[in-house]
Order: C-alpha cells, then sequence, then structure tokens
C-alpha cells in the first residue's frame, strides 16, 4: 500500500489549506485513514482520522470545528480541510491507512500499518 500526501506550504494566521492523501493500489472501502503531525520538538500526534468502514471520525480537540476530514472514493483520496490555521498547527503532516484499525483506535498512530511521506504546513505572518 502506498500513501502520497500533498497539499502543504506557507499559509498566514487565520488562512486555509487543503490536504490530500492518495492511497494505491487498494480501495479505501475498508481502511481506516488518519492525519497526523509532528511539530519540531514535540511527539507525533493524531490530527483527524476516519474509518471508511462506519464512517467514523475523529478530531483532536484544538483543531475540532476548524478542520474537516473526508474522501472521495472514485479517487482514493481522503482530505484534511484545515481553516482558521494558527502559527500552533505548524507541523509536518503525514497520513496513514491499515484496515484493521477499529473505531476505538482510530487515533492511535501505532494501530497504523501504512504511512505516507509528510508534507510541511507552516502558518506563519
Amino acid at each position: 500500500v502506498q500513501l502520497q500526501a500533498s497539499g502543504g506550504g506557507l499559509v498566514q494566521p487565520g488562512g486555509s489549506l487543503r490536504l490530500s492523501c492518495t492511497v494505491s493500489p487498494f480501495t479505501l472501502d475498508f481502511y481506516a485513514i488518519g492525519w497526523f503531525r509532528q511539530a519540531p520538538g514535540k511527539e507525533r500526534e493524531g490530527v483527524s482520522c476516519i474509518s471508511k468502514t462506519d464512517s467514523a471520525t475523529y478530531y483532536l480537540d484544538s483543531v475540532k470545528g476548524r478542520f474537516l476530514i473526508s474522501s472521495d472514493d472514485a479517487k482514493n483520496t481522503v482530505y484534511l480541510q484545515m481553516n482558521s490555521l494558527k502559527p500552533e498547527d505548524t507541523a509536518v503532516y503525514c497520513c496513514a491507512a491499515d484496515p484493521s484499525v477499529i473505531h476505538s483506535n482510530l487515533a492511535n498512530q501505532i494501530a497504523y500499518g501504512y504511512w505516507g511521506q509528510g508534507t510541511q504546513v507552516t502558518v506563519s505572518s
């Protein structure tokens, strides 16, 4: 399984970005997809995850109401729409997938076996 993340960049506080994670060669139908981020000097944390089997979602408390995870099954792509970005959102964002992740484990990065490369998100004026 390969995951390709894209969409990062430099944005001013209050701005928006949309990250994309394309999974191949399998379909998303039976996978959980998660977005994780790691800021300099900090541990990696789960930002938002979605389970394609039951559409369950997870959001980190600090991004609730600002970020939205969605998927386009025809494109095997999961998106992370990030609005009202803050400097503290600055990090390398990467996506991960796994068919065995269950609802209660959505935000557990250890549960994910497939990882893509990161994309840098920098929020700065």
